[in-house]
């Protein structure tokens, strides 16, 4: 889906037809009010976004955005670029900043580059979902286990910490395994960096 906010009517039927052109879907918005009135979709998409806009500008909405931690990928287009302005919407996380007239392929391009990084964050975001409820599966014994094999102990030294026999630590080292569903030590370490656990203090 690719998000279209610009205040020229022309320009909003033109970019549409563009990009139905090679099968897109499209929503299209006046102005940045509007888009913000109503739900984005909750798909791979993008933001073909005008900086110059009544209202709201362009780089206000980027930031309205960043603030309610809405992540959708932005490309400015803008007839009156700068390169204040340029080198803002880029520290912002703009994809792409292009100044009309801009070739059609230039746009398509960069929508493809967004989209494509859209439904990678997407799936990355899915996954760590997955794995954080399989971490709430663990007892606490288990992910104190866990955190500290993620810093690099050996079993030896977590039943040292814990005060239990090795043993008993090799046991919970394998329930976590089997619940993360982990293949191997390097694929648990991910993990735990994945869910975001913290280091392990002793």
């Amino acid at each position: 889906m690719v998000v279209v906010v610009d205040d020229d009517d022309g320009v909003r039927r033109a970019l549409a037809n563009l990009f139905h052109s090679v099968d897109l879907n499209v929503q299209v918005f006046g102005s940045a009010a509007e888009l913000l009135q109503s739900k984005l979709p909750d798909v791979a998409s993008c933001l073909v976004l005008d900086i110059r806009l009544p209202g709201l500008s362009g780089l206000d909405l980027q930031n309205e955005l960043a603030k309610a931690g809405i992540r959708i990928p932005i490309i400015f287009v803008t007839g009156h670029g700068d390169i204040p302005m340029t080198v803002r919407a880029m520290k912002g996380g703009a994809i792409d900043f292009l100044t009309k007239p801009f070739r059609d392929q230039d746009l398509l391009d960069s929508v493809a580059t967004a989209i494509g990084r859209d439904q990678r964050r997407r799936e990355e975001e899915k996954s760590i979902s997955s794995l954080r409820t399989l971490f709430d599966t663990l007892t606490q014994r288990e992910r104190e286990v866990l955190a500290m094999v993620a810093t690099g102990l050996m079993n030896k030294q977590i039943a040292a910490e814990l005060g239990v026999a090795e043993i008993t630590v090799k046991v919970h080292r394998g329930r976590v395994m089997k619940k993360m569903g982990a293949r191997s030590l390097a694929d648990l370490v991910r993990m735990a960096e994945a869910v975001g656990m913290d280091r392990a203090k002793p």
